[in-house]
């Protein structure tokens, strides 16, 4: 006979691998739906389900003819049918001794045969059983048993390929994580040696390009980290350039304001979000004075962008679509373009520094 320690050590075992599998309190399947009607056609008996035995309940993964999600662990025949390796096989429960104080055997329900398969993992553990149920006595068809034995196999099958699919997207995502962690290092590596290339190189325009780009890679950087961070289809996108900017003002030793109205945008579209308000951040820190106001408004069609600086403001001949615009405008206009929106540059209201917008439809 097994001592309480080990006895209690196996099922703290068992209740791991129940975790581990993570099926409980999962929306029905139609692939475990069709073996439970299966086997109640094979048995030719009224009641097939699939359970799982929690810690303090039995939950039904599948339940054919069964009006109830779930049923207290003690006193359960499932609960016992886990304990061995072997069916548990019960035809007529009214004599059966292992059962004749079962609630389901004493009380309405009136259950009177039960044969139930453990669902045994791989490594020994049985998380549940696959069971049929009468309201009749009857005999043990051995032959039936077996493909009971064999639609259990089917089940655990299935629940080995629904673990590897969760550990397969786990690892993914780690992957995908350690990926955006080297990424940014690289940008940030990269900034830093364009940054000392800068100052070996003196005075000039070739220094002043090359601390023109370290400061872009620096940027982008901080962008890469904001939108990887985000894992929800639709997030809020006042919070995303809220937590931008405060990057970016550290990076670019400005103060920048951030308010918005509150709304989500599709995630996929925050690249493109992120990185429009990098250039024209960079560009209010460059050609601008004062402090840098980014604003993200929404109406009932649209979503509006605007980025406001101090300074003087552009010349009333500027558009920011000529073929004479600088880079940073050209990637600015492509990434609008990505958003099927547009960009329009003017002055701030009382005439006192610049304004650039970018609108674009709201929804995917």
């Amino acid at each position: 006979m097994q001592s309480p320690d080990i006895s209690e050590s196996r099922e703290d075992q068992r209740r791991a691998a129940v975790r581990r599998y993570d099926i409980l309190d999962t929306p029905p399947d139609g692939a475990f739906d069709r073996i439970t009607a299966l086997a109640a056609r094979r048995f030719n008996v009224p009641i097939s389900v699939i359970s799982i035995v929690d810690e303090d309940r039995i939950w039904f993964k599948s339940r054919h003819g069964l009006p109830v999600e779930q049923i207290d662990r003690e006193p359960g025949l499932c609960a016992s049918a886990i304990m061995g390796d072997v069916p548990y096989l019960v035809e007529d429960a009214r004599t059966d001794p292992r059962s004749l104080a079962n609630p389901l055997v004493a009380g309405e329900f009136g259950l009177r045969f039960y044969a139930a398969v453990p669902l045994t993992t791989s490594d020994g553990h049985s998380l549940g059983t696959l069971c049929v149920i009468d309201k009749e006595p009857r005999s043990i068809d051995h032959r039936k048993v077996e493909d009971l034995k064999d639609l259990a196999s089917i089940v655990m099958d299935q629940l080995e390929l629904r673990l590897s699919s969760i550990q397969a997207i786990e690892r993914a995502n780690l992957l995908a994580k350690e990926i955006d962690h080297r990424v940014k290092n690289n940008l940030q590596f990269v900034s830093g040696l364009l940054k000392m290339q800068s100052r070996s190189a003196g005075i000039g325009d070739g220094a002043n390009h090359l601390l023109s780009a370290a400061n872009r890679v620096a940027s982008v950087a901080q962008v890469h980290r904001h939108f990887y961070s985000e894992a929800e289809a639709e997030v809020s996108c006042a919070d995303f350039l809220r937590r931008l900017c405060e990057d970016l003002g550290s990076l670019l030793e400005r103060e920048i304001t951030v308010v918005g109205d509150e709304g989500h945008v599709p995630s996929n579209s925050l690249q493109a979000i992120g990185l429009i308000t990098n250039e024209l951040v960079t560009n209010a820190a460059k050609h601008g004075r004062g402090k840098i106001d980014v604003s993200f408004r929404i109406s009932d069609s649209a979503n509006r962008l605007i980025v406001c600086d101090e300074g003087q403001g552009p010349p009333e001949s500027f558009d920011p679509y000529a073929a004479t615009a600088g880079l940073g405008m050209r990637v600015i206009t492509s990434l609008a373009s990505q958003l099927h929106g547009t960009l329009s540059a003017g002055t701030r209201d009382g005439g006192d520094g610049a304004c650039f917008v970018v609108e674009f439809p709201r929804g995917p």
